[in-house]
């Protein structure tokens, strides 16, 4: 039997990898956007502990030059962190991007798909009625062999 073969097929198969390449670029920008979390989840920690520190030092004698070092530690901290607020921020406009990009190739390639889809099925229909239209043929043949033989 013939096989179906899909005229397009080397675009259908350009339009994979593109999809899969934008697949790629997503799972990337997540797993940075995961990191960038985790690392402000530690810079979060890290400044409740230097402000209970902070408390813990106004308690009994008072060391003025250690509250300060504290302080300054606390600063560069909510500093840090607020770097990787901003940076969290970028990397979220980069995926809700790139998760549109992906979504346009994945329709794209979809598209294709159905046409081919659509065109194996006519092609199929087509081989189907040629079968049939030999099928019975065969069968008109037949009688009217039969039907000579009688005479």
């Amino acid at each position: 039997m013939p096989r179906f073969r899909f005229p397009l097929q080397p675009v259908l198969d350009l339009r994979q990898r593109e999809e899969d390449a934008r697949q790629k670029a997503v799972a990337e920008l997540d797993q940075e956007r995961r990191r960038i979390e985790d690392g402000l989840r530690r810079r979060q920690r890290s400044i409740a502990e230097a402000r209970d520190d902070v408390r813990t030092g106004l308690i009994g004698p008072i060391d003025p030059q250690g509250l300060r070092s504290q302080a300054n530690a606390s600063l560069s901290l909510m500093r840090d962190a607020q770097r990787t607020v901003l940076e969290l921020a970028g990397i979220h406009r980069r995926l809700e991007l790139a998760r549109s990009e992906l979504q346009e190739a994945a329709r794209r390639r979809r598209a294709l798909e159905l046409l081919r889809d659509r065109r194996e099925t006519e092609w199929r229909r087509s081989i189907d009625r040629r079968e049939q239209a030999a099928i019975d043929e065969l069968a008109t043949n037949r009688t009217r062999i039969s039907v000579q033989e009688g005479i």
